[in-house]
């Protein structure tokens, strides 16, 4: 018979010593301390925190009014406006789940999504009518109730509400009494995988997890009270990276943005001083990139995140160069966006600028609220050596991991298989613990019997002065099986052949890795920045087919 223990007879959970972690707490508490502190920037427009708080409970009051409640799903298909924002609020307080939905996605994808996800409501803008139409169309009796957002910065299209948001929120009370959620296990919001092939999936994520990587976010960063935030990282994508949260959490101002354009990026600056930024490596090689005279004026400190793929060295140090302080983290969708992060050393500070950059470019270690990162043989499940050499695939375990795939079994058992969740993704631990990856698995080029990391070719690539983006695949070869190509995005105004790219990878790296075959022009991108390889092999394929 098992023991009683002293500390924990008589000593129970209740009201008054526990209660669930949401991250709705944040703006309750913030509106209430700082009610008068600018919450929401857009255009002409200011709302304060106080604002804020009520636009929100009036979200969710007048969706309660249509019934919406535990479990619902309410989707999003909006740019990074205030609508955006008080739906990652408004949305949970009555208990609905928020599906934000990746604004690059078709007709046909949109409408998986709405029923996959049985959407009840859909926020929609103008800017994306066309697709949306066409997905109501798919949908007939079984589409959702549609909120038009109507944006002043909204491009012309077609309007496809049943109700105009601003109508909507008037229907609801202010003060409306909500409540934090009965369960922190309880489901906050649901995220599409953007997969290559079949349907995506539907990543499931909690309260608690999105609780604490909203303060993963400040402790990572050593974020201040009152940051200034401009979003250049879509807020569809795993949910802003918590930072709607975050932003509750700090009192700080978000300053929306509905595209990235260097030089309206670079005025927001200038206008808000703003601090701090988010985005893929492609977001931050267009700021590095862009004309000086745009970048003239900025003289206080810019704090930026980088992630969504490896990020090349010369990347983090070209920021380094114009004046932002970059931090590189690692995640995933099915982990809330950033869990890991490459944790900077002081002494990392007396080194050569391109040795800092190289060392900033690894996805280092855990987020401080995840539990740990490993990298393990993906046969055994046993710890790779740390000797920088020895491949192994990235692992995830902890409270930042999702609850699982929607409706999907199977995929959810496969992804925990072993305790741990699968990323996927291949990589060495180094010395120092700090985790690099080499590749995707499916990115591997195995020529000849030898493994070329694509993310290794494309370093070097980088490094070469015209280069803006680069991307580097598989292509078949009758002698080899297949060898690597390289798809190559140039500076604007900037010239290099495919014999100046070619020789420039011979001069850094062993000739077996160096691409055969340069190919120039514009690379395909994900809505958040991430070159779409797949497309990529597709067109060397069809070319092969093709001679």
């Amino acid at each position: 018979m098992p023991r009683t223990h002293p500390y924990d007879s008589g000593l129970e959970k209740n009201e008054a010593n526990f209660v669930a972690l949401s991250p709705l707490s944040f703006i309750e508490r913030t509106a209430a301390i700082y009610p008068d502190r600018i919450a929401l920037i857009h255009g002409a427009r200011r709302q304060t925190w106080r604002d804020a708080y009520a636009r929100c409970r009036r979200l969710a009051s007048s969706l309660a009014l249509r019934g919406i409640g535990p479990g619902d799903t309410v989707a999003a298909m909006l740019p990074n406006v205030p609508a955006m924002f008080e739906a990652h609020f408004g949305v949970p307080m009555v208990g609905a789940v928020l599906n934000t939905l990746n604004t690059r996605l078709d007709a046909e994808a949109i409408a998986f999504t709405l029923q996959h996800g049985e959407a009840r409501v859909l926020l929609t803008d103008r800017e994306f009518a066309g697709a949306i139409e066409k997905a109501l169309a798919m949908l007939g009796a079984r589409r959702p109730f549609v909120i038009e957002v109507d944006d002043e910065e909204a491009p012309a299209g077609k309007r496809l509400g049943d109700v105009e948001y601003e109508a909507f929120l008037a229907q609801g009370d202010p003060a409306f009494a909500w409540s934090l959620p009965s369960d922190e296990w309880n489901a906050i919001a649901l995220n599409y995988t953007s997969g290559t092939t079949g349907n995506p999936k539907g990543v499931v994520t909690h309260h608690r997890g999105a609780y604490l990587n909203a303060v993963s976010n400040v402790v990572t960063w050593g974020m201040p009270l009152h940051p200034v935030y401009l979003w250049t990282l879509p807020m569809f994508h795993c949910n802003g990276w918590c930072f709607p949260w975050t932003m509750a959490l700090q009192a700080g101002a978000s300053v929306c943005l509905r595209k990235v354009v260097p030089e309206r990026v670079f005025d927001l600056i200038r206008e808000h001083r703003v601090t701090h930024l988010c985005g893929a490596p492609i977001v931050y090689g267009m700021l590095i990139n862009a004309p000086e005279a745009q970048r003239s004026g900025i003289t206080h400190a810019i704090h930026g995140l980088i992630a969504g793929s490896a990020p090349p060295a010369a990347i983090i140090e070209g920021c380094e160069r114009i004046g932002i302080a970059i931090t590189h983290v690692y995640g995933l969708t099915e982990v809330y966006g950033p869990a890991a992060v490459c944790a900077q050393q002081t002494a990392w500070a007396e080194l050569p600028v391109g040795e800092r950059a190289r060392l900033n470019a690894r996805q280092g270690v855990a987020y401080p609220m995840q539990q740990a990162i490993a990298v393990l043989d993906t046969e055994t499940m046993q710890p790779v050596p740390a000797d920088g050499q020895t491949m192994g695939e990235i692992f995830f375990r902890g409270n930042l991991v999702m609850k699982g795939y929607l409706k999907n079994a199977l995929a959810t058992e496969e992804a925990f298989a072993g305790g741990w969740f699968h990323t996927g993704d291949l990589a060495v631990l180094q010395e120092d613990g700090y985790v690099k990856i080499r590749d995707r698995s499916k990115d591997v080029i195995i020529s000849g019997g030898e493994n070329i990391s694509s993310v290794e070719v494309e370093e070097v690539l980088y490094r070469h002065p015209a280069v803006l983006l680069a991307a580097v695949v598989a292509k078949p070869d009758p002698k080899w099986g297949e060898v690597a190509a390289a798809f190559v995005e140039l500076i604007a105004g900037a010239r290099a052949t495919e014999a100046e790219i070619i020789e420039h990878c011979r001069a850094q790296m062993a000739r077996f890795k160096v691409p055969r075959q340069v190919i120039f022009g514009e690379l395909p991108k994900t809505a958040t920045g991430k070159i779409q390889k797949f497309l990529l092999r597709e067109q060397l394929k069809s070319a092969s087919a093709i001679e």
